[in-house]
Parts: C-alpha cells; sequence; structure tokens
C-alpha cells in the first residue's frame, strides 16, 4: 500500500452540505489531497473550491438544478448536509433530497463505475435495526413526491433521529446494488461534534456523552475527525469497506453496549433497554 491510495489526483467530488462543519472540513480535505470540489448548500461558501453551487434541500426543482450543474464525470460523493429538529423539513434536507442526489447521479452516468459515497449519519440513528419495518417501508418510497408524502402522512418520523436512521438502513439496502455498478457506500456515525450546528444545541448534542469524554479525558471530537474518516472510506484505500456505518465516537457506544461503561442512554438509543426516566436519574 502507498500514499497514493489516500489521494484524490484527478479525481472530481461533490460535498453536499459543504458550507460549514464536517462538510467544510470534507471539502477542504479533498482539496488538499488533489481534487476538484464541487460545493451545494444553501449558504454561502466562504473558502475557495472549484465550483459552488447554491441550493435549498428542501426544494426539488433547485437539487435538480444544482445536478445538471454539476456535469460529470464525478467520483466520490459526501452527503454532509443536516439539520436539527425543529427545522422545517428535516427528513428532506436529512435524507430525501441527499437520495435523490446520489440516485439521480448513478442513473444518469454521472457517479462513475469505481466510485464511491459517504454521507453523515449520527448515533442518533443506532436504534434502526429495531425500527427497521417501519424505516424500510419509508424506503420503499423510491422517489422525492413519494417519500415526502409517506413523511406528512407520518409526522412523527420528521426529525432528526428517524432522519438518521434512514441513512442507516439505506446505506445496508443500498450496499449490494451499487456495488454491482462498481460504486461503494458508507456512512459515519459521529459521537458528540464541535460543528456550528452542535454549537447551536449544545445543551442537548454537546452534553450527551460528556461523562465518558472527562472519564478517558478525551476532547470533544472535532469536524477535520468526521473528515478524515469519511475521506478514506470514499478513497482507494478503502476499497474492501461497503455497506458500513462507522461509529467515530472515541468508542463511546461500544464500550455502553458492553458495560464497560455505564451510559443507559446508548443502550436506549440502540433499542437495548426501553426508554426509562428513573434510569437516567429522572423521577
Amino acid at each position: 500500500m502507498t500514499i497514493d491510495l489516500f489521494r484524490y489526483d484527478g479525481k472530481r467530488v461533490v460535498v453536499v452540505g459543504g458550507a460549514t462543519g464536517m462538510g467544510a472540513s470534507t471539502a477542504r480535505m479533498a482539496a488538499d489531497l488533489g481534487a476538484e470540489v464541487v460545493v451545494i448548500d444553501v449558504a454561502e461558501v466562504a473558502y475557495d473550491c472549484a465550483q459552488s453551487i447554491q441550493a435549498d434541500l428542501r426544494k426539488q426543482s433547485e437539487v435538480d438544478a444544482a445536478i445538471e450543474a454539476i456535469g460529470g464525470p464525478v467520483h466520490a460523493v459526501f452527503a454532509c448536509a443536516g439539520v436539527a429538529d425543529g427545522t422545517r423539513g428535516i427528513m428532506l434536507i436529512n435524507f430525501t433530497s441527499q437520495r435523490h442526489l446520489i440516485e439521480r447521479m448513478v442513473a444518469d452516468n454521472k457517479l462513475v463505475s469505481g466510485g464511491s459515497v459517504a454521507l453523515v449519519s449520527s448515533v442518533a440513528g443506532l436504534g434502526w435495526r429495531k425500527n427497521i419495518e417501519q424505516v424500510k417501508e419509508f424506503l420503499a418510497c423510491g422517489d422525492w413526491a413519494t417519500a415526502a408524502a409517506w413523511t406528512d402522512a407520518h409526522p412523527e418520523t420528521d426529525h432528526y433521529g428517524f432522519s438518521k436512521e434512514a441513512i442507516n438502513c439505506y446505506v445496508a439496502q443500498q450496499g449490494f446494488p451499487l456495488l454491482s455498478k462498481g460504486i461503494r457506500i458508507n456512512a459515519i456515525l459521529p459521537g458528540p461534534t464541535d460543528t456550528p450546528l452542535a454549537r447551536a444545541n449544545a445543551d442537548l448534542w454537546l452534553t450527551f456523552g460528556a461523562d465518558y469524554r472527562e472519564a478517558t479525558n478525551s476532547p470533544t471530537l472535532q469536524p477535520d475527525q468526521m473528515a478524515s474518516t469519511m475521506i478514506f472510506l470514499c478513497s482507494a484505500a478503502a476499497s474492501g469497506i461497503n455497506g458500513v456505518t462507522l461509529l467515530v465516537d472515541q468508542g463511546h457506544v461500544s464500550a455502553s453496549l458492553v458495560d464497560s461503561f455505564d451510559a443507559p442512554l446508548v443502550k436506549m438509543i440502540a433499542g437495548e433497554m426501553e426508554f426509562d426516566l428513573a434510569a437516567l436519574g429522572f423521577e
């Protein structure tokens, strides 16, 4: 193995949600490794890249226009867009629009054989296997309009956790059919990471796992740590990795699931325990 396996020389990559946070770190890192980088975001991109495209991911027309503007070929797609609960159209932004972009690029032969996809999921989506029948029902709505209508009919699913469950199940489902086209797909499940989105929801997001970080003397994760993992997953160095949702959380979840570290909330999120307020210290 040589260092060239990790590089992106001569490759074109698309970063969705690349204006800030993990997406911006991924875009910059890919460029540093030789890639031509195209960024799609509703926000202005404040750093140099080969092409920036403004699009509201809640609007199919704008996503389709972005796809047309990208051209081809593309060798990697990094689906990094994400918003928190309370944002209108959260399922459209966090999942439906990005699935639509990936699948259109595959269908249009813009994402070439030998290419790869990496999505940003979350520890919040760990419980997808316990909820697999509902998630699969949603994923069976294969086009934008049908998926949006399903979400409208199931408003209890229009939230952050379900959007990440959908990503995790989607990666598992698509590992085989995409690989038959020569394309790999994986996702990362970040632990609490110091991004602008996390800081805006700090009381919930950045307090999660604080006891574990204190016990292990570990700092809060940084966007570059997520970016480097995604860059690896879409590189030639990871050519044997496919259909995987990879925890990037300093070992917090694994330690909790085997009782090496006491974290009832992790087990509840993973579906290993019923939600129990008393176990979390509430009456």
